[in-house]
């Protein structure tokens, strides 16, 4: 069996990670992620063992990357599985992603999540969800902004995980033990500044219900009185509803989720939820994701068919689906949906609006921005690499209709929001 240390002697540390394969990283919500068909062909298959004279030297020795030997593309080939294809071959929730799956229950060491606000698509889901439910009765949430790998190699980060180490792995003395449970990076327009709470969700957290108002496309702290109905490309920018000018600075840190009435004209809709904020003169503000420079404040993803819930794992504020068998619509049915938004945080300043965008397609800032790294295969236009665009994911006979968004009386739809109180802010 694995070597046992003494417990002083054990730790785990997840920087920017993903738990779950089904749920943090290969199917959003039931949708095919395509980061990880694109990512193999752009960053495995190019590396691969065989490649030989084919492949790259190495600067400092001269000698080859990828192996003395070189094959055949039929013998690479043959050496390496369709990473897309099995993925696109499970659409449901089973032994094969499960296979995959960290399993939080399994992690008894003391554990540092640190987690990205802008990492929407890949990373700080794991990060959230393995924080809340590791089994570890020692266990600490951070939470920062910027690129992927900033924190990660410059002093905050380095520093942060070497006092976490010295603690448990040499023993040291260094105050870690009075260190909070939660140390978080909270987002400015313009800043971050550091405070420290005491558990995820922050327990002080008003859960705030804006409702959609279908007729003037708009959020409201009150429900619709008047049934109302608004209806958009299934394959879309689908349509935005805006709040009212904030009348003081709004804290919004924690997951968010939203209840929404759907129907649709085909067997399935998939939905492209967008928390959104706009300055005074409605431009929107976005901000430098862990890959990909334009990230709005938060996103989810639901496949309708995928709406089951499992109710022992649900909350509020935290939807989780069970993703275990489709549920197809028929043409014209109003089907409740509860979309799970990821973790944000941001301090809307006054006079700023709020806004929630149900689309029909991922998110994009603008048409085009010219941002690009070479190690990914598309322009970043807002969700970095983290797209859900295979056609055989989506078909058009089954996506290609129009869905209707439904508000009023027995049709409540809203998002909640994790509003922070001022007071008690440290």
């Amino acid at each position: 069996g694995p070597t046992r240390h003494p417990p002083h002697l054990r730790a785990m540390w997840v920087w920017e990670g993903g738990t779950d394969w089904y749920r943090d990283m290969t199917h959003h919500g039931g949708l095919v992620n395509t980061f990880f068909a694109n990512w193999y062909d752009m960053q495995v298959k190019t590396v691969q063992y065989g490649l030989g004279e084919r492949g790259p030297r190495s600067r400092a020795t001269g000698a080859l990357v990828c192996g003395d030997e070189t094959l055949s593309e039929p013998e690479l080939a043959k050496n390496r599985c369709d990473f897309g294809g099995s993925i696109l071959a499970h659409p449901l929730d089973d032994a094969y992603h499960r296979a995959r799956w960290a399993g939080w229950e399994k992690v008894i060491v003391p554990l540092l999540s640190a987690a990205n606000w802008g990492g929407q698509g890949l990373h700080p889901r794991g990060n959230f969800e393995g924080f809340v439910r590791a089994a570890s009765k020692h266990k600490w949430l951070e939470a920062h902004g910027l690129e992927h790998w900033t924190h990660f190699y410059t002093d905050y980060g380095r520093l942060l995980q070497k006092r976490f180490f010295d603690y448990f792995l040499k023993g040291e003395k260094n105050g870690w033990d009075k260190q909070p449970r939660v140390q978080l990076q909270v987002r400015h327009v313009d800043r971050f500044v550091e405070r420290h709470e005491s558990a995820w969700p922050i327990p002080r957290t008003r859960w705030t219900k804006l409702h959609l108002h279908p007729g003037g496309q708009t959020l409201g702290r009150e429900p619709a009185r008047e049934a109302g109905k608004v209806t958009y490309d299934a394959r879309g920018d689908g349509v935005t509803f805006l709040s009212a000018a904030l009348e003081q600075d709004t804290e919004i840190t924690g997951p968010l989720a939203a209840k929404l009435h759907v129907s649709s004209s085909t067997a399935d809709a998939d939905l492209f939820l967008v928390f959104r904020v706009y300055t005074p003169d409605l431009r929107e503000v976005t901000f430098m994701g862990a890959i990909g420079p334009h990230t709005p404040i938060a996103q989810g993803w639901l496949r309708a068919a995928h709406r089951k819930l499992d109710p022992r794992l649900s909350t509020p504020y935290r939807p989780y689906h069970t993703h275990d068998r489709k549920q197809p619509l028929r043409p014209g049915q109003v089907v409740e949906l509860d979309v799970e938004i990821w973790p944000t945080s941001i301090v809307v300043p006054k006079g700023h609006r709020v806004a929630l965008t149900v689309r029909g397609k991922d998110y994009e800032w603008q048409k085009s921005t010219g941002a690009r790294l070479t190690n990914f295969k598309n322009e970043l236009l807002g969700c970095g690499p983290f797209l859900h665009d295979d056609p055989r994911d989506r078909p058009q006979k089954v996506f290609g209709g129009n869905v209707t968004l439904h508000a009023g009386p027995g049709h409540p739809s809203y998002i909640l929001l994790p509003v922070i109180p001022e007071r008690g802010r440290r």
